[in-house]
């Protein structure tokens, strides 16, 4: 079993990496003996999750990187390679939500500027294309190689106020189905591509949009998710790690074309 799962030496790049989920990623890959490239937009997220990686006895470093800028993308690929060696493993974590391209009391979907949702929908489908185009080139000329999308139950279950993310998390897990076929017909049976779907976990992005900054209640939203989860209760980033573990590792090497959810049941639970 410990071969199965094993990782070591192998040479993992993560976008998003400095950010509460794929920081957790990180971390867990690097005891397990990865060598960790951490990409984030803010160089200074990325130096810190690299630190505690390197303080833990594992090899890491930080890499600043823009995902929707394929210059940048370029050079932090060079980094990469000249630092840790040739990259085995691509996840694709970069993305996030604007407040701007979110339905309110103060803001309808009809008056919903057209630059807030371009944002966010380039920000996660693009930042999650654009990265694959220049990480994945190599491994489609070597033969070999694993990626790894960060969908979200929105592409499931679209959820109400954020029409942007929604879709753009739904173009994320069709482009992973339709990259895991273009792959094995075009370049090479051994590249696997599939995506994890996390349900509701508390991170910067979202805490107080689910819970009380002052009392730590649920919101009204926290309340709604928590009763439409049948394990009653939110995510830990750590539970993200074991199935994250499955797909990179030759346990799940004739597994390519899935978004697998990691929810608490959200996404089989109807409401009734």
């Amino acid at each position: 079993m410990e071969k199965l799962f094993d990782i070591k030496g192998k040479v993992i790049a993560i976008t998003g990496g400095g950010g509460v989920l794929c920081g957790t990623m990180a971390k867990a890959l690097g005891e397990a003996g990865a060598k960790i490239a951490v990409m984030d937009l803010i160089e200074t997220a990325g130096e810190k999750v690299a630190d505690e990686i390197k303080s833990s006895g594992g090899r890491a470093v930080a890499v600043k990187c823009n995902v929707l800028d394929k210059d940048s993308l370029v050079a932090a690929k060079e980094k990469i390679t000249s630092e840790l060696g040739k990259i085995d493993i691509l996840i694709n974590g970069a993305g996030g939500n604007k407040k701007e391209a979110t339905t309110s009391p103060d803001l309808s979907f009809f008056d919903l500027p057209s630059k807030a949702i371009r944002f966010v929908f380039d920000l996660n489908f693009l930042g999650t294309l654009l990265p694959t185009q220049v990480f994945g080139k190599e491994m489609a000329e070597n033969g070999a190689g694993i990626i790894l999308n960060v969908s979200s139950m929105n592409a499931f279950r679209p959820l109400t106020k954020i029409p942007a993310y929604s879709a753009a998390k739904a173009a994320v897990s069709n482009f992973t189905q339709w990259l895991a076929v273009h792959v094995c017909q075009n370049y090479s049976k051994d590249i696997r591509v599939n995506a994890i779907a996390p349900g509701f976990f508390l991170t910067e992005q979202n805490r107080f949009l689910l819970s009380d900054e002052k009392t730590g209640e649920l919101t009204d939203r926290g309340s709604i998710i928590i009763d439409h989860t049948p394990m009653g209760r939110f995510g830990e980033p750590e539970e993200l790690i074991g199935t994250v573990m499955w797909l990179l590792s030759d346990a799940a090497r004739f597994v390519t074309g899935v978004v697998v959810p990691v929810d608490g049941g959200f996404s089989a639970f109807s409401g009734v």
